[in-house]
């Protein structure tokens, strides 16, 4: 009798995944690039905490409607042709922002103009992009098979800024967006091979009633609900982010080199964790795994806001970064086990209003508060609130930390 293959051998053997994860990366290279840049930018040119507040407001706008939508439209329509849409708008984005890096660089209003369409783009294609993978692969290997696409997530969001930083040192604004607009181009050639398989079952209308059963779904899952909750309420108040190029700047005084390695550090850490969570087995318990990383992130956040050393700074970074990934894992188990496919794309359209949305939520709090106290006090005050967010979910919704996959509460479809 043959020994069965490593699941995660397994999912490197399914064409299909091989497709959709190049074309992921290639996006979210070239997604992770704007995202560095547009921060950098903005902060180069108005020399203003309060501008980068303005830039996590104007990306939030469009998340919580355009994110509902888009997962009701996931549900219904083949979501690997709405990702070849996005791509398409996406690289359209890339190529008006490398004009303006070039040709207008002090153009703060065209600049958060086409942040905002990106954000629009990014918050309708999103539910489509989480909820193609588990039609790819067998139930039984989809943590590895989660891992693994966060692997190659992560190597995209440390080769984005790491490039960004050598770009923008080198040929000036325009070049980092330039890069971004070939990697959506290249996805698209991946995207066009992919064939998914059809999903069987009753497609749902795109209607608000169709909305409402994803969010029903979640408020009715305790797990799920509770999961989501703490990852939206630690990143909004423990994602450092924003403050990056501050500490670039003005605190660490490491010039943009140094800010593209501190962008990257985070995605460095969970590549580590990616690694390992490859070989070791699925958890048990993710929602007790789930609280665990939680509470290394904060404490991670607040050695990171009161180092003066890049060393000290980047390893509080890559530590958070390798507690974000056990967070992502557990969630995603959580999430994409429990949900039948009809529901799919809905339901991850409420964990992107959560998470997605708590990234821009986060860099607004980041900025504001930084402007009105100190780039210092924002990230270790982040920090704490992040711990005392984890024990009051933990507190009030106990069925997240006695989650199993499979069990009550959390019941899987079959």
């Amino acid at each position: 009798m043959t020994k069965p293959r490593h699941p995660t051998l397994q999912v490197f053997a399914l064409p299909s995944v091989r497709l959709f994860l190049l074309a992921r990366f290639s996006m979210l290279f070239g997604r992770a690039l704007i995202a560095a840049m547009l921060s950098y930018h903005i902060f180069a040119v108005t020399d203003s905490y309060a501008a980068l507040g303005i830039l996590g407001l104007v990306e939030f706008a469009p998340v919580i409607p355009v994110s509902l939508l888009g997962g009701a439209v996931a549900d219904r329509f083949d979501r690997r042709k709405l990702l070849i849409a996005a791509a398409l708008a996406s690289g359209l984005g890339a190529v008006l922002l490398a004009g303006l890096g070039w040709r207008y660089p002090d153009c703060l209003t065209g600049l958060l103009a086409v942040a905002f369409g990106l954000s629009v783009v990014s918050a309708f294609s999103r539910p489509a992009g989480s909820a193609l993978l588990p039609n790819l692969v067998p139930r039984e290997i989809f943590q590895n098979a989660s891992v693994v696409a966060s692997s190659v997530v992560q190597v995209a969001f440390i080769s984005g800024p790491v490039a960004m930083g050598l770009l923008v040192a080198r040929h000036g604004f325009g070049a980092p967006y330039a890069l971004a607009a070939v990697g959506y181009a290249i996805s698209l050639v991946f995207l066009f091979a992919l064939r998914a398989p059809r999903v069987e079952g009753e497609k749902s209308d795109v209607s608000w009633q169709a909305v409402r059963e994803g969010i029903a779904f979640v408020r009715g899952h305790k797990p799920i609900l509770g999961s989501i909750t703490l990852d939206m309420l630690a990143v909004i108040f423990a994602g450092a982010t924003a403050m990056l190029p501050v500490y670039a700047h003005e605190i660490l005084q490491v010039g943009p080199e140094g800010y593209g390695l501190l962008r990257a550090a985070i995605a460095m850490g969970t590549l580590a964790m990616a690694m390992g969570l490859m070989i070791l087995r699925p958890f048990a318990r993710p929602g007790r795994a789930l609280l665990v990383a939680v509470f290394f992130f904060g404490v991670a956040t607040i050695v990171f806001g009161l180092s003066r050393s890049m060393t000290l700074s980047m390893l509080a970074l890559i530590v958070a970064g390798m507690a974000d990934q056990v967070s992502m894992t557990a969630r995603a188990v959580i999430l994409q086990l429990s949900t039948p496919d009809t529901l799919r794309g809905r339901v991850n359209a409420v964990n992107f209003i959560f998470i997605g949305a708590s990234n821009e939520l986060g860099e607004a709090e980041s900025g504001f508060l930084a402007s009105l106290t100190s780039a210092t006090f924002s990230v270790v005050a982040g920090g704490a609130v992040c711990l005392g967010a984890l024990g009051w979910v933990a507190a009030r919704m106990p069925a997240l930390g006695q989650y199993r996959p499979g069990s009550p509460g959390g019941r899987t479809a079959s």
